[in-house]
């Protein structure tokens, strides 16, 4: 075969440019540290390393996720914290405040401390985070959710619960607002309320009373009407959801349980002729209408017997109503404890599967530097037997020996 001087050079340089090229391909994977310096370097490795990446900045953003949950969370648990030691505070003094040694003006100096209480308990409702929004106006954040009445305070935030994704597929609430916290809560104890009508002039008190039969609820409204004629009092129960008679005339005896459709009450005390209570299907009452009830019950004059009464009946009420609303709040509490718990859970399996991550791109990624050192070892050498070996081959030509 004949062999040209321009093919010598030819395929000389280009044997040197490809030995150049290797060795300087090693020097940057050396100089970086990663194999994979473009795709065409290992194509399905370079299709992994993508995947991968793509899950791991996924799984960054949970994990920033389940922080601001975590952040959210505990202000929430804060403040709750807060109005539970207000309801318990509040219990205290309606339990005081039933002390027969109190007069009307040390009632009155209770309803004022209470009034205070229930300021402090709203201030609590209407607070904010470090953002400056309101905790609990829902989605309103920057409307305030409550504010003071008559009747203890009107909710004008909205039902909305931020929704955090914390990982794939579970979306955790890392809000609450207030009408689920301060409004939604049962009254009575939970199943029905017992109440003293405001009209009566007997010293006839009514107990909370309980479920005794589940199965013969029927959620109406009933009501015990009171005939007292020639010293005998006797009691009918009246169905007043389909204004019926119940039963008519049945004797009154102080503290023997009286019952009607699963449900039973016990009335100390003489009620007078006309005296009315009532038996009915328990609704939802704002934490601070229960407190301002109790602040007016506070304020009823207690001179005579029935007034007397119509307080006792008052705290009774709201001694229930607070319990519901210590309860309710213990189990929102509860489940922010829940949603914490489950929170650290995803922490410590975010924290993991990072790891994992980081574990496996190294392992597509970087580069083994004994190899590499290796093959830059060995790459150069085989440049420089390229140069010598091309330095002696273009010698080969006649004008050389001419």
């Amino acid at each position: 075969m004949r062999v040209s001087t321009s093919l010598v050079y030819s395929l000389g340089v280009d044997g040197i440019a490809r030995a150049q090229a290797d060795l300087l391909r090693t020097q940057q994977q050396i100089a970086s540290g990663q194999r994979l310096l473009a795709p065409a370097d290992d194509p399905v490795a370079s299709v992994q390393v993508l995947g991968i990446s793509a899950a791991q900045g996924q799984t960054a953003q949970y994990a920033a996720n389940v922080g601001t949950g975590k952040d959210s969370l505990r202000i929430y648990e804060s403040s709750l914290a807060q109005v539970t030691d207000q309801l318990q505070s509040i219990r205290t003094l309606a339990v005081n405040a039933g002390s027969g040694a109190l007069n009307d003006s040390d009632r009155a100096s209770l309803a004022g401390e209470l009034g205070n209480r229930l300021q402090q308990l709203i201030g609590i409702a209407n607070g904010k985070d470090g953002a400056g929004h309101y905790l609990f106006s829902g989605f309103q954040v920057n409307t305030q959710p409550f504010v003071a009445n008559a009747n203890g305070a009107t909710y004008f935030g909205d039902q909305g619960q931020v929704q955090l994704q914390v990982a794939s597929g579970r979306q955790l609430p890392a809000s609450e607002n207030g009408n689920a916290v301060f409004e939604n809560i049962r009254s009575g104890n939970g199943a029905f309320a017992a109440l003293a009508a405001g009209a009566n002039t007997g010293t006839g008190v009514i107990s909370g009373g309980q479920v005794i039969n589940a199965a013969a609820l029927t959620g109406h409204n009933y009501q015990l009407q009171f005939n007292v004629a020639g010293g005998v009092t006797t009691y009918d129960i009246l169905d007043t959801t389909t204004a019926s008679v119940v039963s008519a005339g049945n004797a009154y005896t102080a503290g023997a349980p009286i019952a009607v459709a699963g449900l039973q009450v016990q009335i100390t005390g003489a009620p007078a002729n006309g005296d009315a209570f009532t038996l009915a299907p328990s609704g939802n009452q704002s934490l601070f209408t229960t407190v301002a009830k109790l602040i007016a019950t506070l304020k009823i004059p207690g001179g005579n017997p029935a007034g007397r009464a119509q307080i006792t009946n008052g705290l009774n009420q709201a001694l229930q109503n607070v319990d519901q609303a210590l309860d309710h709040v213990l189990v929102v509490r509860a489940g922010i404890g829940a949603r914490l718990g489950e929170l650290d859970a995803l922490t410590s399996a975010n924290d993991d599967r990072s790891l994992q991550y980081q574990q496996t791109l190294s392992n597509l990624r970087d580069l083994d530097y004994n190899k590499a050192l290796s093959d830059f070892a060995r790459q150069q050498l085989a440049l420089d037997a390229a140069q010598k070996s091309f330095l002696k081959v273009s010698a080969l030509s006649l004008f050389n020996h001419i």
